[in-house]
Parts: C-alpha cells; structure tokens; sequence
C-alpha cells in the first residue's frame, strides 16, 4: 500500500475530551488532516521535543533513544498503520544496518519517538479516509505565527501575564518551569 507522508500541523487541548490533546498530522502534498486524541504526557514529550526543551531528566523517549543508539538502532520512519472502531494502531520501524524491525506503538509515542531521531511519519489511504479531514472542506484557515504568538498567555501572577515581562524575568520563570517539569508552560515562556 502507497505510504501518504505527513507532518505535524498543530497540538493543542482537546475540545472533546477533558486533559487531553487533539495532534493534528498534515498530509504533505495533498489538503487532509489527520486528528488524533492523544494524553497530556504524551503531548508533553511531542511539545518538549518540538520547542527543544532539555529536560533537566531524560524522559521515557530520550531513554529510548539512547538506548537504541547505545544498541546501534535506528528509526527509519514511523507509520499510522490502522484505525479499528475509533483506535489508531502504529509501527516504529528501525534497523541496525542488518536487520529492520516493526515496533507496535501508540501512535503519541511513535511520534514523540519519530521528532527525536528526526524520523519521517507515514500513514496509508485507508487510514485517511477513515479518519482524515480535508481542510478545504472545513474552510481551515491557518494561523500565521504572529497570530499564534499573540494568543500565547501563561498567568504569571493574579492579574499579569507572560507579554507583559522583561526578558530577564523570562528567562527565571523559563528555568524555574523547567526544574518544576512544567515543560508546557516552559514551552510558552520559550516561545515568548
């Protein structure tokens, strides 16, 4: 089955489900998206990864990662293989050089993993027209980045926000988010 290439278009809180996440996949030559429900700590390690947080820890991915290189793995790609009644079923596929092997994975952590060994992400027709969206059909306006810049806001103190700080008090609450693990407020403050 022909592979259908795509990349990460947006993650954001979920509208449907409380403490959840919607990861939005972009197909990259056509106009679908692929939105997936996904949890907070696995929202959290896709954004660390995306905004390039260091932890001050490594997380379970990072872990992953030094333990495939420390064996000579590496990820070659992962694919969104299948959708049953609602669950999305993925593969990591890596290799040593010898030998390709096919991970069963959640499809959260099959990215998370997929953005730290830089690692293309895949899915199938099939997949797509179960569960994709076409943009053009739903009138997607994107964002411009100055758009989504403006909508940032991480309550600081009653009454104050992230816009209204000088850059050194920045950089206190970004370190200070870190070694608290709030890597989605540090995100933010970054990105401010």
């Amino acid at each position: 089955m022909e592979k259908i290439k795509l990349e990460i278009l947006d993650l954001s809180p979920s509208q449907l489900q409380a403490g959840s996440f919607t990861l939005i996949l972009s197909e990259v030559n056509g106009d679908r998206r692929l939105p997936i429900i996904i949890g907070m700590f696995e929202a959290q390690a896709i954004a660390i990864e995306m905004e390039n947080i260091q932890p001050t820890r490594p997380l379970t991915h990072d872990l992953f990662k030094s333990f495939s290189k420390s064996f000579d793995f590496s990820i070659e790609e992962i694919q969104i293989s299948d959708i049953s009644e609602g669950v999305f079923y993925s593969k990591i596929i890596c290799t040593d050089g010898i030998r390709q092997k096919n991970i069963d994975a959640r499809p959260s952590d099959a990215v998370a993993i997929a953005l730290r060994f830089n690692a293309a992400i895949y899915t199938n027709e099939n997949v797509l027209k179960e569960a994709g969206i076409s943009a053009s059909d739903l009138g997607e306006q994107v964002e411009t980045e100055a758009e989504e810049e403006e909508a940032i806001v991480v309550p600081v103190k009653s009454g104050q926000d992230i816009l209204s700080l000088h850059v050194d008090d920045l950089k206190n609450l970004l370190e200070e988010a870190i070694k608290n693990e709030d890597y989605e407020k540090a995100a933010k403050i970054r990105s401010e």
